[in-house]
């Protein structure tokens, strides 16, 4: 289609907020971050990657809730079109069980741009002594025959971290690199850069607040 003959370097910011999870890389662990935004606090940084045109990007903010709650919010897939910057779909695949799934999703993107989608894998995890929590879910091939019309992404890494920080507060750090399987127009890839990450978090302050969450508390999670 015509968006993806645009040349590749304009994916020099990626879409981040095309997969909100994803399994993390240690190439850009301990990155140069380069802070590009502070909004609302909100926090938006860039780093480049060894051997990447595509660039890495971190978000982190503070909210005012436990663990569990945004736990169940993330592992909550079928709440994702709600809250997950322009996801026109999200569904179970497989319940691996409470901390463990597989889940498809579709990315709606805007003409003339190719929708994608992805299979990702989520596993939760938490340091017994400090009680951080990471959330990891690297995209995975197969389970989900690839979609005429849709480019499938298979080629992702990130990660969110949930570290306490006081009575009912928590800091909330999301990193991300993703390979968005074939160039994307300049325009789409700043707005997604930039808009998408404030949406994103900025969506998870009003679903925390909800009922089904903020009553939440998870077996396998320490608040």
């Amino acid at each position: 289609m015509y968006a993806d003959k645009f040349t590749y370097p304009v994916l020099k910011v990626i879409i981040a907020s095309l997969l909100l999870i994803f399994n993390i890389n240690p190439l850009f662990a301990q990155g140069d971050w380069q802070l590009r935004s502070d909004k609302e606090g909100i926090r938006i940084y860039t780093s480049a990657v060894p051997d990447s045109k595509v660039k890495a990007i971190k978000v982190d903010a503070e909210f005012n809730a436990d663990a569990s709650q945004l736990v169940a919010l993330i592992m909550d897939v079928n709440s994702s079109p709600a809250w997950v910057y322009h996801t026109k779909s999200a569904a179970i695949i497989k319940q691996v069980s409470p901390s463990e799934l597989y889940y498809y999703s579709e990315v709606n993107l805007p003409w003339p741009a190719t929708n994608r989608d992805f299979v990702a894998h989520l596993t939760v995890n938490q340091n017994p002594d400090t009680r951080v929590i990471t959330i990891d879910g690297p995209a995975v091939s197969g389970m989900v025959p690839v979609k005429q019309g849709i480019v499938r992404i298979e080629h992702s890494v990130g990660k969110w971290v949930i570290t306490p920080a006081g009575p009912d507060k928590i800091k909330v750090e999301y990193t991300i690199h993703v390979d968005p399987a074939g160039s994307l127009p300049s325009w789409l890839v700043n707005m997604f850069a930039t808009e998408g990450p404030i949406k994103i978090f900025k969506g998870i302050r009003s679903q925390l607040q909800k009922t089904v969450y903020r009553n939440t508390q998870l077996a396998f999670v320490v608040n």
